[in-house]
């Protein structure tokens, strides 16, 4: 880290620059369900229409299962490192305890979203799963079984655990449900659902072939933009030909090359697990972090010396919508999200906290260290326009230009489309 801050003062610094690109569900936001019937293929299955298929995949109930998912994400970001779990309110462990636990579902599943990773999954009925996320020397594993859920980092040995999931905040509630963080796909089936639950006329689907994933024989469902300007190519869903459930999910991009995302079962077993699989108890000297005692002390890290009757002392001539300043300071202009256009070329706009663009080492904040300028302007690319200028930042998939006047256009869209959509918004 550089002199001029501390490494978590910089990190702090650092989330207010980064582009958020987890875009990717407005891209795939409208269906259309077109009918065509499956080739003759290896394995040799019986002819279903795209939207048998559909509804297949709609019905299957499968309660129990196991197995082993590889997921590769590829979106031709620059490496992070261990800066990427700064990004995370409460990410990152210490031996003092106060900077949460590495064990925090929420910090450690998002590493999902890059690289290559080896899952291995259970499931047995609503209420006991297990997800564990293999590494070369290590693993770590979220389980839930009945109202108890445990998180377990073995590199670090620290443990996270609550049993009030509703206490514990809306990332517990949703692993206590079997789900993972928001924006964090585990399974084929979750990223399918992503792209099937909605339908339009901006899409074509069709069954191309058959294939065989873990051992099963599946269908290949294609599903592909009509409209131009999307960055996605296209996404192929193996489907089992006996259960209904996405075996694996391949997302292409338009440019060609590597997939941007590709996950599937190397092995499954659609039988009971024993039930000792969702056995925990924390291993000897580990750490255990209770999801009660963060929220308490996030609360007790409130300004002490506020003064309990301030809306009271506020100024008479003080802005009405006061409220809703304070909250975009702190993040929250997320109300201000419009959406432009429709299926895959939609682009979300927003306006950054502020009303001002990313900061440089020359504006009126100054508090840019030169190196992370340099990093950033390498990452993107300076347009101009009717709208005036700003930069694109942009990946395999999700792109996003950011004005200088503090407006934000993204979506999994090509540059010129972002620039087009700016110019319109004028």
């Amino acid at each position: 880290m550089a002199p001029y801050e501390s490494e978590s003062a910089g990190r702090r610094k650092a989330t207010r620059y980064v582009v958020p690109v987890a875009v990717v569900g407005v891209a795939a936001a409208t269906i259309g369900l077109v009918p065509a019937l499956a080739d003759s293929g290896n394995p040799d299955l019986p002819k279903i229409s795209a939207q048998q298929l559909i509804e297949k995949i709609a019905k299957s109930d499968v309660q129990q299962m196991s197995g082993t998912v590889k997921i590769s994400t590829d979106l031709g970001l620059p490496s992070l490192g261990g800066m990427a779990g700064g990004f995370t309110p409460g990410a990152g462990g210490s031996s003092d305890g106060k900077a949460g636990s590495s064990a925090d579902p929420q910090s450690k599943l998002t590493e999902l979203a890059t690289g290559t990773h080896t899952l291995r999954i259970a499931a047995d009925g609503a209420d006991r799963h297990k997800l564990s996320v293999l590494d070369s020397a290590a693993e770590y594993s979220v389980i839930h079984n009945g109202d108890e859920v445990w998180a377990y980092d073995s590199a670090s040995n620290e443990a996270y655990h609550t049993k009030d999931a509703a206490a514990a905040g809306d990332r517990a509630a949703k692993h206590r449900k079997g789900e993972t963080p928001k924006g964090v796909p585990a399974t084929p089936k979750e990223l399918a659902d992503e792209v099937l639950k909605a339908s339009g006329k901006t899409t074509s689907i069709s069954v191309e072939g058959t294939s065989q994933v873990a051992g099963r024989d599946a269908y290949k469902l294609l599903v592909k933009p009509k409209q131009a300007g999307s960055t996605v190519g296209g996404i192929t869903i193996s489907v089992d030909a006996k259960t209904g459930v996405p075996l694996k999910f391949t997302l292409t991009p338009a440019g060609g090359g590597k997939a941007v995302v590709d996950a599937g079962f190397t092995k499954v077993d659609f039988s009971k697990p024993a039930a000792s699989t969702f056995d925990f108890t924390p291993p000897k000297g580990a750490k255990v972090t209770e999801g009660d005692d963060l929220k308490a002390r996030d609360k007790s890290h409130a300004p002490k010396d506020m003064p309990k009757d301030m809306p009271k002392d506020m100024p008479k001539d003080m802005p009405k919508d006061m409220p809703k300043e304070l909250g975009d300071a702190q993040g929250g202009g997320m109300k201000d999200l419009k959406v432009i256009g429709e299926g895959w070329t939609s682009i979300a706009e927003l306006k950054l906290p502020g009303g001002q663009g990313l900061p440089t080492g020359g504006s009126a904040s100054g508090d840019v260290p030169p190196e992370a300028q340099k990093f950033m302007d390498a990452l993107g690319d300076h347009v101009t326009g009717k709208f005036g200028s700003g930069t694109v930042f942009s990946t395999r998939l999700v792109n996003a230009l950011v004005t200088d006047d503090g407006k934000v256009y993204a979506g999994a869209v090509t540059k010129d489309a972002l620039v087009k959509a700016a110019n319109a918004a004028q």
